[in-house]
């Protein structure tokens, strides 16, 4: 291939990664809406409510009829729904702005309008952050956690030739990650609540699984093995992450995938363990520690490729007797 022919190959692949781009993160934005939202509605006229939900939006919500407003709490505090609408004389309508301040708007919105009632009253049952109080700030957060990671991953591969060594500087990045960042998001940006030993482990294990899983990749693939690591990461991971609405605001089953990939395993995790008392924990961090496992598996078998392949040229290293 002449000098000609790789630079129109090379624009041409510009030009698909670019397409690609912009079909990842705008389309998911430009198509947020409930899909199969969990909202709980109780009171007489919970049945009445939740017809004229399915009604208004056909596959938007999954409606959970809960025997009274302590349950519809319960279950909003536990993260099994993200709000409530109670009704017997006039509706109100519990959210959970700390799950999602997006959802918290459109429940608040869509219950307003219920049976006529344009006033209803709403109480933020689990809130955000009195600094962050629409999320904009959690959202951008979560981005920097993973591009670190894979700066992280991407330095260690190209920088550092023993595969033992990168492995000491994955756990130095984790650990001196996950204290640092969580010091600035808690100690001085003041976006997050919740105990800062367990939200800077969080961070750390973000760091741990985002970083591992490109060092690991290129251990065993090469170089190619950074370029998967990173379109996995950045192309589908992110913007299908729903760190910035919900994963049930985006199209299917992308909000479901997200959930399997770092970004979105983490942005769960986080909001879970500083707002909901560690509800609902169990998912995001399985998720969280079979990629950081991976990584390390993928990394092992790198040195394992490595010390055969020694092995193998020993023999012709030992000069003849």
């Amino acid at each position: 291939m002449n000098t000609v022919q790789r630079s129109l190959a090379l624009g041409l692949a510009a030009a698909a990664i670019q397409a690609l781009m912009l079909i990842a993160f705008a389309w998911p934005a430009a198509r947020v809406a409930p899909r199969d939202l969990p909202i709980a509605v109780t009171g007489p006229q919970a049945a009445a409510v939740a017809r004229q939900l399915t009604d208004r939006e056909p596959g938007g919500f999954d409606i959970r009829t809960v025997a009274d407003e302590s349950t519809a709490r319960d279950a909003i505090e536990h993260r099994d729904v993200y709000g409530a609408i109670l009704t017997g004389g006039q509706p109100r309508v519990l959210i959970a702005s700390a799950a999602s301040p997006i959802v918290a708007q459109q429940l608040s919105a869509f219950a307003q309008q219920l049976n006529g009632v344009q006033a209803a009253p709403v109480q933020d049952v689990v809130a955000a952050d009195v600094h962050d109080p629409r999320g904009s700030g959690f959202g951008a957060m979560v981005l920097p956690l993973v591009m670190s990671g894979l700066a992280g991953g991407v330095l260690l591969t190209l920088l550092v030739p023993s595969l033992r060594a990168r492995a000491l500087g994955l756990a130095v990045f984790a650990i001196a990650g996950g204290l640092l960042s969580m010091s600035i998001v808690q100690g001085w940006l003041h976006l997050l609540p919740g105990a800062y030993p367990a939200m800077a482990a969080i961070s750390g294990l973000v760091s741990l699984a985002v970083a591992g899983t490109v060092v690991g990749l290129a251990a065993v693939l090469g170089q190619a093995g950074i370029g998967l690591g990173a379109l996995t990461m950045l192309l589908v991971g992110n913007p299908f992450s729903g760190a910035t609405s919900a994963p049930e605001l985006l199209p299917k089953p992308w909000g479901e995938i997200g959930q399997l990939l770092p970004p979105g395993a983490a942005a769960t995790l986080l909001r879970s363990t500083a707002f909901f008392g560690d509800a609902a924990i169990a998912g995001p961090l399985t998720v969280l520690l079979c990629w950081a496992a991976a990584g390390l598996a993928l990394l092992g078998v790198g040195m394992a490729r490595t010390r055969r392949t020694v092995r193998a040229l020993v023999p012709d290293l030992v000069p003849a007797a």
